[in-house]
């Protein structure tokens, strides 16, 4: 008896079906996996990595977003705090993370802005290796001087700035941070020359502004409010298109003779790439739901931040945005990490 060979069309025919049907079973079984996955998240609890030291604003923002996150995910979120580069390697850290939801990073205007133009080989890519979640808050910065400097406006020290180039020394969180990205914007702006001194972090910063070693700086409000009002820092100005409501006899930088002028930063969500849209999603609405409470809003208002929440792709093409405004900053006045 002849055997039938297995090599021809039919046997071909078979095999197509074959890898045909075990694809949509897989693609099924994918699906499911992941619509599960999303049903039974979070089932551990959830790190929330800060890429600054603890103290700062990026602190502050977590600290008060985890808080709520846990009421309504029903597990711990942990802040943890990982400085480092810039930031850089923190973010680095959750783009290496497991895409499940269950860690989480503080995006920065410096970490996402700034890194990409400052550092030629970061840890991470700021468009491929996350997943936007949600914008968070934006935060004024506030230009302060130490009483000792003799400037009650922004003119006032500008000309005091042009009468002695490089005597004035500006704090900053370190190289490429919000504080040292601002004060360049300004100078650049203003056509004045001061020293950059750079700090590990925002807290010793303002610390050693506090102690005279350096005479300003141009950082967040949340970490000077309480400094301006105990008149150990003296305020010129804010950096955004409006007055504080904390501090509203402060006028901005655009009513002090620039205008236009607008340096804040800006917060957000980010997960690593490839966490699954369901769960992208629901860290969305609850980030939103959480942010929406009108005592969120009030507090972040007193403290000189303002409540700023986005859909994924809206964040996404926030962050493109203001990739390509200061990317330019930095190339253009010759910025270079240590």
């Amino acid at each position: 008896m002849q055997n039938k060979s297995l090599s021809g069309p039919a046997h071909s025919t078979i095999n197509r079906r074959q890898i045909l049907m075990g694809a949509a079973a897989f693609g099924l079984s994918a699906g499911y996996s992941v619509r599960v996955a999303a049903q039974t998240y979070p089932s551990q609890n959830i790190l929330l990595v800060v890429p600054f030291t603890p103290g700062g604003s990026t602190d502050i923002l977590a600290r008060l977003l985890g808080q709520r996150l846990e009421g309504a995910l029903k597990y711990p979120v942990i802040v943890e705090s990982r400085p480092g580069a810039g930031g850089s390697v923190g973010v680095g850290s959750v783009a290496r993370a497991a895409a499940d939801g269950h860690t989480l990073v503080m995006g920065h205007i410096g970490t996402f802005a700034v890194n990409p133009a400052l550092y030629p080989k970061l840890p991470y890519d700021p468009v491929k290796s996350f997943e936007p979640v949600s914008g968070i808050a934006n935060v004024h910065n506030m230009l302060v001087v130490h009483p000792d400097v003799p400037a009650k406006t922004l003119q006032e020290l500008i000309e005091y700035a042009k009468q002695n180039p490089g005597k004035l020394n500006y704090a900053s969180g370190g190289i490429g941070s919000a504080a040292h990205i601002a004060m360049v914007a300004l100078a650049d702006r203003a056509g004045i020359t001061m020293t950059h001194v750079p700090y590990r972090g925002t807290a010793p910063a303002v610390t050693d502004l506090l102690g005279g070693r350096v005479q300003l700086t141009f950082t967040g409000a949340p970490n000077l409010l309480q400094h301006v009002e105990a008149g150990t820092m003296r305020a010129l100005a804010v950096s955004g298109s409006s007055r504080l409501k904390g501090a509203p006899n402060v006028p901005t930088v655009a009513e002090s003779g620039f205008p236009g002028f607008e340096a804040s930063q800006w917060y957000g969500i980010l997960v690593p790439a490839g966490t699954p849209k369901a769960i992208v999603d629901r860290l969305n609405t609850e980030i939103r739901t959480a942010m929406a409470a009108p005592e969120i809003a009030e507090r972040l208002s007193l403290e000189g931040a303002e409540v700023w929440t986005s859909t994924p792709a809206e964040f996404r093409d926030h962050i493109a945005k203001e990739m390509a405004r200061w990317g330019d900053l930095v190339k253009r006045t010759g910025i270079k990490p240590e």
